[in-house]
């Protein structure tokens, strides 16, 4: 906790900006590529089962190495961290942009999945240190930089459209080197130099951790192509299974753990982070199936398609800014949590009744408008009921957790609803009657997610109002 005596840094809020900012980058890099897809099939050779990868390189070494990544920042220092991060990030974006063939587009994106997994737990601990004291301003900062994420997801969409309309592919990871430098450019002058701490680096943990997740993920991902009850993917989730069982059989005996099991004792630490695991199970494959209704079924383009989604995440920043953090002193993270998630599954319902011959506005703006106003609600409860009552020394660990959770939720959940709804029809293109039974049937899959996550949450997150009193136990 600090101390009574301590002043706050008069630069927190351009420092807050620049995490802000970060986060943006670092979510955006799993939505931009998404219209880009076909142009770099034909430029670099990709086949139609290897195109995915230019996504999944990125989201294995994002979720796979995030433990890892907080666990650097504790030891090493949240800004030092930061910049090594940008600086990954940075070498990334030039091979991916500078590519000529498949295998180095997908090295080029685990390169910038590792720079990522190095930059939001180190974010997170430098947003923890600036307002550290501040109990007013903290629920404030936190939904100024959780916003930054879901608005990063979505104007992915909207600026490939863009780039991938009046520019080429390679730009999408271009915009990245003069940002990725300007970031590093402002950080000696804005953030706050966060000594280390002392203490060693559990390399096996972190291969059988990050080998783990990776190797589920990957299973997970190739199972709608392969069959979930194939002989691969079976091998492949049990190899996943006892690698992170041996994970946890380290933590135990190593002496200095990546991840202490003691910090699972903090209250709602686990809770939250299901919470977290669904939501992101929930959300991504909204986003990602109402992309693809608007372009397949609809007839968009990739730049009214990225257009569309506009008012669906003016909607989300505006009341993760503006309101939730007033309603979070009021009423705590359990209500919050679960109500987010019962309008989301209300949300998902409604897209649930999609048209073939729909349109935007009877189709669409309603569903997503209220799937916005869920995720509103449960994102930034959800991040501080995860991060807000560990130990300080720990604030880099539980953020490292919590965002791991979120993206392996995401890629489980996307994974799941893409098989389902491939069984329902939605690998006919051209079909726009199959396209929508298709995707009728994620968001329905996706709404009982998010209704199973309200449930889980209502029963498992201890009842506690978050007002300045509870709020200063962050810092």
């Amino acid at each position: 906790m600090s101390s009574p005596d301590t002043r706050p840094d008069p630069r927190r809020w351009q420092a807050l900006a620049v995490l802000a900012a970060a986060q943006f980058m670092v979510i955006m890099d799993t939505s931009i590529i998404g219209v880009t897809l076909p142009e770099m099939q034909r430029d670099l050779g990709f086949s139609q089962g290897g195109l995915q990868w230019v996504f999944n390189a990125y989201v294995v070494a994002f979720g796979g190495l995030l433990l890892l990544g907080g666990r650097l920042s504790d030891l090493l220092g949240a800004r030092r961290v930061f910049t090594a991060g940008w600086a990954v990030l940075i070498v990334g974006s030039v091979v991916a942009a500078a590519a000529g063939g498949a295998t180095t587009e997908i090295v080029g994106r685990a390169v910038q999945g590792v720079g990522a997994a190095l930059i939001a737990p180190a974010s997170m601990t430098l947003l923890m240190v600036l307002f550290a004291g501040r109990p007013r301003e903290l629920p404030k900062a936190l939904a100024f930089y959780g916003a930054a994420a879901p608005a990063g997801g979505t104007a992915g969409v909207f600026l490939g459209g863009v780039i991938t309309e009046w520019l080429s592919w390679p730009w999408v990871f271009v915009i990245y080197v003069p940002i990725g430098l300007l970031t590093l450019a402002l950080v000696p002058a804005l953030l706050p130099a966060v000594p280390g701490r002392r203490g060693g680096l559990d390399l096996a943990g972190a291969a059988a951790v990050t080998g783990g997740l990776a190797l589920a993920v990957y299973a997970i991902v190739q199972a709608p192509e392969r069959g979930w009850g194939s002989t691969a993917t079976v091998l492949q989730l049990a190899g996943a299974a006892l690698l992170l069982a041996a994970f946890v059989g380290l933590q135990r005996v190593v002496r200095g753990p990546l991840m202490p099991l003691s910090v699972w004792r903090t209250p709602d630490l686990a809770a939250a982070n299901v919470a977290m695991t669904l939501l992101g199970a929930a959300w991504i494959p909204m986003w990602y199936f109402l992309n693809l209704y608007l372009q397949q079924v609809l007839g968009y383009g990739a730049f009214p398609s990225g257009a569309a989604l506009v008012p669906m995440t003016a909607l989300m920043m505006l009341l993760m800014v503006g309101v939730t953090g007033r309603l979070i002193a009021r009423y705590g993270t359990k209500p919050l949590i679960v109500t987010g998630l019962v309008v989301l599954g209300g949300g998902l319902a409604l897209l649930s009744a999609v048209s073939p011959s729909g349109s935007f506005v009877t189709d669409v703006l309603p569903g997503s408008l209220v799937s916005a106003v869920g995720m509103a609600l449960v994102f930034i409860p959800a991040m501080m009921a995860a991060i807000g009552r560990v130990a300080p020394e720990q604030g880099g660990l539980a953020s490292g957790i919590v965002n791991t959770t979120y993206q392996i939720g995401s890629a489980v959940g996307l994974a799941a609803m893409t098989a389902l709804a491939t069984s329902q029809g939605a690998d006919r293109l051209g079909d726009p009657s199959a396209l929508t039974a298709g995707f009728q049937a994620a968001f329905l899959g996706a709404a009982v997610v998010a209704l199973a996550g309200a449930g889980l949450a209502a029963v498992t997150l201890r009842s506690r109002k978050v007002g300045a009193g509870a709020v200063k136990e962050t810092v």
